[in-house]
């Protein structure tokens, strides 16, 4: 049986329309009016497969989900030329950090730039600091300095950014920014590396029954959970023994 995450609706798959996430943070459903299974971000490359009663249907191109979004929360294809590097950001009105904040952006969102001056970058949605910014093309060097940048983030079923995130998002933020091909699922993460042996190291991602965690060191784990309601670092002894769960995979991206 296919999986309805990654292949296209039947009813709905009548395209091919290159597009893009025009708002800061879209939530893609699992049907028309279903619950959230993941988010996008401003920038975020998607092909649209169909469009029907305001929804669209559509493949994210960054791991291949599928799913439904508002059509509002959709815009032409653009070629980003930085991403936020941040683990937030504004866009102002000017350049100027007084001036309005017009919204706000996650790790991640993608911009295409129009101008810049000393210290910002200018885009179709305000001015961003440049701090915040690095190339669209660039990638970071470690994944687990990059899931730290969410600690202490909300916990949120299914979310993907600073404002509310699950343990996949987190893990799947922090490996896509290293140029590491990551699914946006724990289940498909579990089938997506191989085992790891011996000690853990920095960057293993350890399995449970339904959730994920990486490893700092041999002695911690850095997770987004529903127990404290928060990306932690936690000793991982002490993981184990409250999830309680049997441990069913040790893998190294």
């Amino acid at each position: 049986m296919s999986d309805r995450r990654l292949t296209p609706h039947p009813d709905w798959a009548s395209g091919a329309e290159a597009a893009a996430v025009a708002v800061p943070l879209a939530d893609l459903l699992a049907s028309p009016q279903g619950p959230r299974d993941r988010q996008l971000l401003l920038g975020e490359a998607v092909t649209v497969l169909g469009r029907r009663d305001g929804m669209a249907h559509l493949r994210a191109e960054k791991d291949g989900y599928h799913g439904f979004v508002a059509g509002t929360a959709l815009g032409p294809a653009i070629t980003p030329t930085h991403r936020v590097s941040a683990p937030a950001t504004h866009a102002y009105a000017a350049p100027d950090i007084k001036s309005a904040d017009r919204l706000s952006l996650g790790f991640g969102a993608r911009v295409a730039a129009l101008g810049e001056s000393a210290t910002f970058i200018e885009t179709a949605h305000g001015h961003i600091p440049k701090r915040h910014l690095r190339p669209a093309d660039s990638t970071e060097d470690d994944p687990a300095e990059v899931a730290l940048l969410f600690l202490g983030t909300p916990y949120l079923w299914g979310g993907n950014s600073r404002w509310g995130i699950d343990c996949s998002g987190l893990v799947q933020a922090a490996l896509l920014a290293c140029g590491i091909p990551c699914p946006g699922d724990s289940d498909l993460q579990s089938r997506a590396f191989a085992p790891a042996s011996g000690p853990r190291q920095e960057g293993d991602l350890l399995f449970w029954k339904g959730h994920v965690a990486m490893a700092l060191d041999d002695t911690r784990l850095i997770h987004a959970n529903a127990h404290h309601m928060a990306t932690v670092i936690e000793d991982a002894d002490t993981a184990l023994a409250r999830i309680g769960d049997p441990l069913l995979a040790h893998l190294r991206p």
